[in-house]
This record gives structure tokens, C-alpha cells and sequence, in this order.
């Protein structure tokens, strides 16, 4: 697992240190910085899989981010012109990748004196064991891509989940890893059955149709809902919730993961009710205890109450999770503070600084 995480002089980060655990949320203002520690993982794994990262240096522009070149990424006030980060997996040395300043050029070469990471393939984030959701998800139409190599060769769903319904119309009948996602309503272990369950909790009775259309080489998809002992007809995903479709990605890749993978999820609470973001947050909680690596980027108070209560109700550790909020540094310029509220076992946070998912509560002030 990845333990530890410092940043320097990259974007608003300056100088940032992340002590990591298998679940951990960034939160905070627009523009203070939280999407730079995922854009940092994201970083090392697109150089690692353009043949770059050890001989050549750090890609900004590829298949996971585009960031333009070295003036958009070194730190505004940088002391020095280099932008460096250090990894510590468990039971490693801290590796240090330190790329020089190219200002016009999207490749920031490789530094001097870096502490090559041995058989680095043996890590989820340079491996197989990896999964990336962007925020910009599918959106609901009747069909979409095909891909044997993403969804078998690499693992994947691909960035924005484009490949979720080959995933589930190939591997639907397939048993999960992780017995503990087992729902209470569903009849096995099979990834369908507890799909439809789980996404009965965002949408009741619904079930997913995903199938494989191999003379046009894509797959379609719909949704049906029970009806006491009846099932609707079928409708087209632009003719249900926005919302089932853009987080349906977001519940294959949990519910599909194993341990020893690692979960990179941006917003995994977009366009849900209030019940199915906590939802999403506790499915989260339970990956978490059985040994997958989340990072998760949100700005939702109830995802994260949905994790609270999975602390407070046992299925997940509370040092399992990690908050992680950043805020304006009152004394560096265009940079940003990380603090770090702790939560018990009880499911309580110790500190709710200023921006922290208390704008609720300071609605609800004013109302009063």
C-alpha cells in the first residue's frame, strides 16, 4: 500500500506531505489544490506507461491528464526550479522521482540524485491493479464502446468508464472478489446480482441490461425496474436519471475490485440523491477493509456521513481513513495548507475547520 505522499513545488502544492491509509478523502474550495495529489499519482502512472518516468522524465500531457507544460505546473513561487515527489510504499524505502524545470516543453526531465524504485511493476500504481474515474463520466446513451484489450488485457473500464457495459455484459455472471460486498437482498456472489441490489438503494428495483451487439460491435444498454412480481419493459439509459449512468462506473469499479488494487475516484458523488451518495461512501468504506486503496476527491457532506457511519458501525477501521482538506495559505501566495481531521471510532471528526462541509450548517444559521 502506498503510505506516504509528499509534494514540492508542484501547482498550488508547495511544500505538502499526505500520510496515506487504504481510504482517504480530499476535500476543500475550488482551486485550493485537491486535485493535485491525484494529478500526482496520475502523472507517475502515464510517464511509467509511456516508457518515460525512469530514463526520460514526467509526461504532462497523455491518456490520464493534459496540463499543458512546465509554466503551468512549477509553483508560483518556487525556490528552486524543479518539482519533486516522494513515495513510500509499506515495507519500502522513500522513493524520490525529482524532474528539472523545462518551462515551454510538456516532458519536465529527469533529475539528478533520484532513488530508483525497484520492480516498480510489482506496485498497483504501475500496474494491472489500477483504476482511474474521472469526473467527466459517460453520459446515458443506448450503446456504447467495445474493447477486449481495456476490459481484459488491462483491467480496465478506461478513464471515464467507456467501457462499463462490456465490463458488466462480459463479466456479469462473474463471482466478486471481496464477499463482504455481498448484498443482504441478493441470491449469490455474482457481480449483477449485486450490482441490481446495490444500485437498488440509489434507484429501487431497478435492474441493468447490458448485451453485447457483436454484429455492430458495441453493447447496449438499458433499464428495467420490478414491479412487485413484474418487470417493466426496458428503457433507454436518456430516458432514466442522469445520474444512474454517470455513477454506474463508479459501483462496477468498487464492486469489481480485489485487494491489493488501487482506486483513483474524482466526484463519485455527482449527480446523486442525498441516500445514494451515502451509499457510495460506505461501499467505499468496505473496499477499504478488505485491502483496496481509494483516493477519493469530493465535495460531499453526505458520501462523507455515509463513511462516518461505516466507521461507527464497524465496517471499516477509523485509522483506515484519512480526511484530508485544503485550505489558502495565509502565508504563501497562490499555495495551499493540507490539514488533517481525525476520525474516532465512533465516527466523530475532532475539527471542522472553516469550509469543511459545513455549509449546511451555516445555511442553516441564517435561517434560524
Amino acid at each position: 500500500m502506498l503510505e506516504f505522499i509528499r509534494i514540492q513545488r508542484y501547482k498550488a502544492l508547495s511544500d505538502a506531505s499526505f500520510p496515506l491509509s487504504s481510504l482517504n478523502l480530499f476535500s476543500g474550495l475550488n482551486g485550493m489544490g485537491k486535485s493535485s495529489l491525484i494529478q500526482t499519482l496520475l502523472l507517475l502512472r502515464q510517464s511509467y506507461d509511456q516508457n518515460a518516468l525512469f530514463n526520460k522524465g514526467l509526461l504532462l500531457n497523455g491518456d490520464y491528464v493534459k496540463l499543458g507544460t512546465g509554466q503551468d505546473v512549477l509553483s508560483e513561487h518556487a525556490d528552486v526550479n524543479t518539482i519533486e515527489f516522494i513515495l513510500t510504499w509499506t515495507e519500502c524505502n522513500p522513493c524520490t522521482f525529482k524532474f528539472e524545470y523545462s518551462a515551454r516543453s510538456d516532458l519536465q526531465p529527469i533529475g539528478k540524485n533520484v532513488h530508483t524504485l525497484n520492480n516498480p511493476e510489482i506496485y498497483s500504481l504501475f500496474n494491472k491493479k489500477f483504476q482511474y474515474l474521472s469526473a467527466d463520466r459517460i453520459s446515458p446513451k443506448s450503446s456504447y464502446e467495445v474493447s477486449d484489450y481495456n476490459i481484459k488485457d488491462m483491467n480496465s473500464l478506461g478513464n471515464h468508464g467507456e467501457y462499463t457495459a462490456h465490463y458488466i455484459a462480459e463479466y456479469g455472471l462473474a463471482p466478486m472478489s471481496i464477499h463482504a460486498f455481498k448484498h443482504e437482498r441478493a441470491n449469490s456472489l455474482y457481480l449483477l446480482d449485486n450490482l441490481n441490489k446495490w444500485m437498488s438503494e440509489i434507484s429501487p428495483g431497478i435492474r441493468i441490461h447490458a448485451e453485447l451487439q457483436i454484429a455492430i460491435n458495441t453493447v447496449s444498454l438499458s433499464y428495467a425496474y420490478e414491479q412487485g412480481n413484474e418487470v417493466t419493459a426496458d428503457f433507454k439509459p436518456q430516458n432514466v436519471g442522469f445520474g444512474l449512468t454517470f455513477v454506474l462506473p463508479v459501483i462496477v469499479s468498487i464492486l469489481r475490485s480485489k485487494p491489493g488494487d488501487m482506486l483513483i475516484i474524482e466526484n463519485p458523488e455527482a449527480h446523486l440523491h442525498p441516500g445514494g451518495q451515502s451509499i457510495v461512501g460506505k461501499l467505499c468504506a468496505i473496499a477499504a477493509t478488505h485491502g483496496v486503496q481509494l483516493f477519493i476527491e469530493t465535495h460531499s457532506d453526505h458520501f462523507l456521513n455515509g463513511v462516518r457511519v461505516a466507521v461507527r458501525e464497524g465496517l471499516v477501521k477509523h485509522d483506515h481513513v484519512r480526511l484530508f482538506f485544503l485550505e489558502r495559505s495565509e502565508s504563501v501566495s497562490h499555495a495551499s495548507d493540507v490539514i488533517s481531521p481525525e476520525i474516532d471510532k465512533n465516527g466523530r471528526i475532532n475539527k471542522w475547520p472553516k469550509g469543511f462541509f459545513d455549509e449546511s450548517d451555516r445555511q442553516l444559521e441564517k435561517l434560524l
